[in-house]
């Protein structure tokens, strides 16, 4: 190995140290911190001495790789046990080293999170086949514990910087499946910035030229604007000493998308967003107000997330200002949402609602095929609809009265009969809008059609029909027809 490669493995290794201390050093007692420390230490040894004289396809040294990955989830707050684990996360996989040495040395913990990232193998089963068994194999270890995800994201997104000394079509599977499977889990894992990273890196790819005129456009913006924004900046720092709330001024530039590249000619208004982060809740609505005396806001702009958190949990107030001759959005939340904003389900004092993500992860291992990712595409983009009792129900876009009843219990959406929409009788199969109110009337024996999985959406409701359906078969009972 080079002094230049010696040196910068050096340099990862002695930053994830002092992430992870710095991370959990208060909350250890020495002896606990020591131990995590010399076990990170033989994780350390045990990959450098399993993956030595092996290069990647680029010519690096393939260790550089789990180090990498472990600098990322070092970075999002991840312990001991995942670092270590993202450090042997290849190990099992591509050496001699197995899964029962991992459990023995370093324990349960870290080896169920090796075993989550492992491939499955099976040489009877074609390259798809193995593909969608691997997926299963990921999403029910995440059931089990969600940072096997999160690892697989740190994962994946060094695979996508360090991709390029592959094929063409083999970079294009790989960001395809990307975008098709990591990202929308990213999102609702609440890991909004992951998310959007692993798109951008992945359109990359797919557009190369598209991605790079759409940098040296953001590129050339930002220049451009910089005097603007540095004085647009120094207004708002003084309107908040003057009231003497703690501000902190976040600039966003919009990362490279379909969407972003098709707003480009829009300039500032589509590619820049200004965060502002306070220390309290009740100061984000003053900075609002302060904000809405400096510039004129834009009539029909404003959206409160703080009180009801966006889809996938993101929490800030949002609006579009007038400041000057420039349209400017801006995003205001408090220092602790901003973290949670940015890591999701791996913020520190952030309690995660595992039990929707189990649901979403059954469900989807519930579908027709092994990995259903055509429903957790739909799932990716949500409404909030509320029940008679004022009840907030979170469904994806497009979803129909009958996908409803089925969230709500699947008693209802076996005897569903038809549905009242804003005080409205309507049909199951009616296409629900963002903050409906809708209440379901039940028939006293089951009423499910064959037509039924043509009008729902959600995997939940489509698995629950087949699964009645299915029943009736073998029971010798023929299907319930229209009258």
């Amino acid at each position: 190995m080079s002094s230049h490669s010696e040196r910068t493995e050096q340099r990862l290794i002695n930053e994830i140290l002092e992430l992870l201390v710095t991370h959990y050093g208060g909350g250890l007692s020495e002896d606990d911190l020591d131990r995590g420390l010399e076990q990170l230490e033989r994780a350390i040894s045990m990959a450098r001495a399993s993956h030595l004289g092996v290069l990647r396809k680029s010519g690096e040294p393939y260790f550089f790789h789990p180090l990498r990955v472990a600098h990322l989830a070092a970075r999002h707050w991840m312990d001991f046990d995942s670092i270590m684990a993202a450090i042997l996360h290849d190990v099992v996989e591509d050496t001699p080293v197995t899964l029962g040495e991992i459990e023995t040395i370093f324990g349960q913990e870290v080896a169920l999170l090796v075993n989550g990232l492992t491939k499955a193998d099976d040489e009877k089963l074609s390259r798809e086949a193995l593909k969608e068994k691997t997926y299963r194999k990921q999403l029910l270890a995440a059931v089990e514990d969600v940072r096997v995800l999160c690892l697989k994201f740190w994962d994946r997104m060094d695979n996508l910087e360090t991709i390029s000394a592959l094929l063409p079509h083999k970079q294009a599977l790989i960001a395809e499946e990307t975008r098709s499977v990591y990202v929308p889990l990213a999102r609702h894992l609440g890991m909004g910035n992951v998310a959007r990273e692993l798109d951008a890196l992945s359109l990359k790819i797919v557009y190369p030229r598209r991605s790079s005129r759409y940098q040296q456009a953001v590129k050339t913006l930002q220049h451009e604007m910089e005097p603007s924004l540095r004085r647009l900046r120094s207004e708002i720092n003084k309107a908040f000493e003057h009231q003497r709330i703690p501000v902190r001024l976040v600039d966003r530039w919009r990362p490279f998308s379909i969407a972003a590249a098709q707003g480009m000619s829009r300039g500032l208004a589509s590619l820049y967003t200004l965060e502002i982060q306070v220390d309290r809740t009740m100061e984000a609505y003053q900075a609002l107000g302060l904000l809405h005396g400096l510039y004129n806001p834009i009539p029909g702009k404003l959206r409160d997330h703080l009180n009801v958190p966006s889809q996938f949990g993101y929490q800030a107030l949002k609006t579009t200002v007038q400041a000057g001759e420039f349209r400017m959005r801006v995003e205001i939340t408090t220092r602790k949402l901003a973290r949670f904003n940015d890591a999701g389900v791996l913020t520190p004092g952030f309690e995660f609602r595992k039990s929707n993500f189990d649901e979403l992860m059954r469900s989807l291992l519930e579908g027709e095929s092994a990995f259903d990712t055509e429903s957790l595409r739909l799932a990716s983009a949500t409404i909030q609809v509320y029940t008679p009792r004022g009840d907030v129900r979170i469904l994806p876009e497009g979803s129909s009265a009958l996908d409803l009843a089925f969230d709500i219990h699947l008693e209802l959406g076996l005897h569903a009969l038809r549905a009242r929409i804003n005080g409205q009788t309507r049909l199951l199969r009616s296409r629900l809008m963002d903050g409906d109110q809708v209440g379901i009337e039940r028939s006293e024996t089951p009423t499910v059609l064959p037509k039924w999985l043509e009008w729902a959406v959600t995997p939940k409701a489509r698995n629950a029909i087949r699964r009645y359906l299915r029943q009736r078969v073998k029971e010798g009972a023929p299907a319930t027809v229209d009258a």
